[in-house]
């Protein structure tokens, strides 16, 4: 772990999300206030109001979604003055069960050495999985396992997330949760600030 390393990734990580979010924003941003109705949905995460996945780091992602949050916000009172027909809603999705674990480690992984494997192994060690003895072929088919449970072992579907989104927007909710998880977290963040950073995933106290 090299600390300037990690920070320049999340500075590239932030600016290319906030960038994207900002280009797409202007490219249709005039049609919608043209229309007589308009609505603007923005996807962040729970991520982007509580940074940590319960112990495992979650930097750059989390910085970025936090920032995807802020943006969102802006926009509300900015359309109120500006727009008033323009609505906007951020998405805070909980563990929804799609492929992005898997596609992310393929875009974004790029072949990876047996150094690679080395230091993802360290990372498991360092978040309490057992993989001690593990060669890099078993750490290899845990990654495997690990995405593909992510994906069919989450509390909510990728259609029931979809649900949920298109229904909270049609009653014109700006702050959509997406998922129970989501909600809890949330709960937990909010009533214990302070303490937000001493809880897991699932809402233990970290070392018990």
């Amino acid at each position: 772990f090299k600390q300037k390393t990690a920070y320049e990734i999340s500075l590239g990580l932030v600016g290319s999300e906030m960038c994207i979010r900002d280009s797409c924003s202007r490219a249709f941003m005039q049609h919608i206030v043209d229309s007589d109705e308009g609505h603007i949905i923005n996807t962040s995460s729970i991520n982007g109001f509580w940074a940590s996945l319960g112990g495992t780091p979650h930097t750059s992602y989390s910085a970025a979604k936090f920032a995807v949050k802020g943006f969102s916000e802006a926009l509300i009172d900015d359309f109120r003055i500006n727009a008033p027909h323009v609505g906007v809603s951020v998405v805070m999705p909980g563990h929804i069960g799609t492929s992005i674990a898997e596609n992310t480690g393929k875009i974004l992984g790029g072949e990876r050495t047996d150094e690679d494997y080395e230091k993802i192994k360290e990372n498991m060690i360092k978040m309490g999985m057992p993989v001690h003895n593990f060669s890099l072929e078993q750490i290899k088919e845990q990654i495997k396992e690990n995405a593909e449970a992510f994906k069919n072992n989450a509390p909510t579907t990728s259609e029931q997330a979809a649900e949920i989104i298109l229904s909270a927007v049609k009653n014109k909710q700006w702050r959509i949760l997406v998922g129970d998880d989501a909600k809890a977290i949330d709960e937990w963040v909010r009533n214990d600030p302070e303490n937000a950073y001493n809880i897991t995933f699932h809402g233990e106290k970290r070392g018990e």
